[in-house]
């Protein structure tokens, strides 16, 4: 793998010109497998440390070409700053903050260049999640106070998915609570229009292999999931239970979420770009493990070279749900 920074100093000094940047992003494409915007073919020769050649048709495609930093006024220099502010955050970082660190004129520079870099946090080709997973819905966002449960008013319906690792218990112990016997590895979020069986079983589909035990609770619009290649196992709440003790880990996820985007976005993510912040919380947690927030970095631009090309007109009228 290419060396990447595990630090801030070793970032600045990796990346002090615009051709340091060319050259690590010219290595990531030549690792990532090169191919040819114009015929699609797969070889090419090295004209230079900022252009390949495909091989088949001779065209010249740039390092920067078919990629988010495709056609971008911004240099690779400012691109990479974000993005390592952006990634080595924690909590992650907000566009007023990536404008006034960079020196960006425009705000809305600063905002179209983090949704570009959200876009790429979704790869193509990601595995999906196995095993056990918990399946709930939730609700985000929205101003006005509505009713409690599926239904309400003013907010966005959000479907979870929480992927569990068992727990190895020290020798000798013994688990009795059966919440601490997994714990969360991986999850899945996506906007959803309602919580009918269409909706739900599209997202079960596509977010989670089948013959995995899908757990969750009664809702009829889960029925049928066993023919689509599952195993369902369903737990039943009460009236006076708590749907929080029933599916302890989709729910602890959801409150981790509620949290984030209370927090570095105090709240305010819309309902037409909620979708790329449960993106971003997505690429955050399944690698809050890595030992390095450099490797975070690194991987924010192998996504963004395999990524297609997106604009700021795509970025503003894209709405994966009807609002």
């Amino acid at each position: 793998m290419i060396t990447y920074p595990h630090t801030i100093e070793e970032f600045k000094k990796m990346f002090q010109s615009e051709d340091d940047c060319v050259r690590y992003l010219f290595e990531i494409r030549k690792q990532t497998g090169f191919v040819c915007p114009a015929c699609g073919h797969g070889e090419f020769w090295i004209v230079n440390e900022r252009l390949y050649e495909c091989r088949k048709c001779h065209r010249q495609t740039s390092a920067k070409a078919d990629t988010i930093f495709h056609d971008s006024k911004q240099s690779l220099l400012t691109w990479f700053n974000a993005a390592w502010l952006f990634v080595t955050q924690k909590n992650g970082a907000s566009a007023k903050g990536i404008q006034q660190n960079l020196g960006l004129r425009s705000y809305q520079t600063a905002w179209t260049m983090l949704q570009k870099l959200r876009t790429a946090m979704v790869r193509s080709n990601r595995s999906k999640l196995s095993g056990t997973v918990e399946v709930d819905e939730t609700y985000l966002g929205g101003s006005k106070t509505g009713k409690r449960g599926r239904g309400a008013a003013g907010k966005t319906l959000v479907a979870v998915a929480v992927e569990l690792q068992a727990v190895i218990p020290k020798k000798g112990a013994i688990i009795r609570d059966n919440y601490r016997k997994y714990r969360l590895s991986r999850v899945r979020l996506q906007c959803i229009t309602d919580s009918s069986k269409s909706s739900l079983h599209s997202f079960i589909q596509d977010n989670i292999e089948p013959e995995s035990v899908v757990i969750t609770d009664s809702l009829s619009s889960y029925n049928g999931i066993e023919e689509l290649g599952y195993k369902h196992e369903r737990y039943v709440v009460s009236k006076a239970g708590s749907p929080d003790e029933e599916l302890p880990h989709v729910h602890l996820a959801a409150s981790l979420l509620d949290r984030w985007i209370l927090g570095t976005l105090q709240g305010g993510s819309g309902k037409k770009h909620l979708q790329a912040y449960l993106d971003e919380f997505v690429f955050r947690f399944n690698r809050k493990t890595s030992r390095h927030r450099g490797l975070l970095f690194y991987r924010i631009l192998e996504c963004a070279v395999t990524s297609d090309i997106v604009t700021y007109r795509d970025i503003v009228d894209k709405c994966k749900i009807n609002i």
